[in-house]
C-alpha cells in the first residue's frame, strides 16, 4: 500500500500559495474609425466664434472630452480649441456690443 506520487487534482503552484492567476490588464481598443465626436466638437468651437459662444463652446467642449475618453486622438484638441473659441466669441461679443452702444 505505498501512496499515489500524483499530486490531487487542482494542486498546482498558484492553489498551494493561496492565489490565483490574475487576468492580462485591460487595456482600452483604440478606435481606427471616424471621430465622429471630435468633428462635431470641432463644429461646435467654430460656430462659437460668432453665436452663442457659451452654448455651443460648452457643447464643443464636453464632445471633446467625451471623444477623447472613448478613445479618439483628437477629442483633447477638440475641447482645447472649443474652449479658446468661446473665449474669442465672448470677447467678441463684448467688443460689437460696445461698439454698437456707444
Amino acid at each position: 500500500m505505498t501512496a499515489s506520487q500524483d499530486p490531487p487534482q487542482g494542486d498546482d503552484e498558484h492553489t498551494r500559495e493561496g492565489r490565483r492567476p490574475q487576468p492580462p490588464p485591460y487595456t482600452r481598443p483604440q478606435r481606427q474609425g471616424a471621430q465622429v465626436l471630435s468633428i462635431i466638437g470641432f463644429v461646435s468651437a467654430a460656430v462659437a466664434i460668432l453665436f452663442i459662444p457659451i452654448l455651443f463652446g460648452l457643447a464643443g467642449i464636453v464632445l471633446g472630452i467625451v471623444g477623447h475618453t472613448r478613445g479618439e486622438s483628437l477629442g483633447k484638441w477638440a475641447a482645447i480649441a472649443a474652449a479658446a473659441c468661446m473665449v474669442v466669441g465672448m470677447v467678441l461679443g463684448a467688443l460689437a456690443t460696445r461698439a454698437l452702444g456707444s
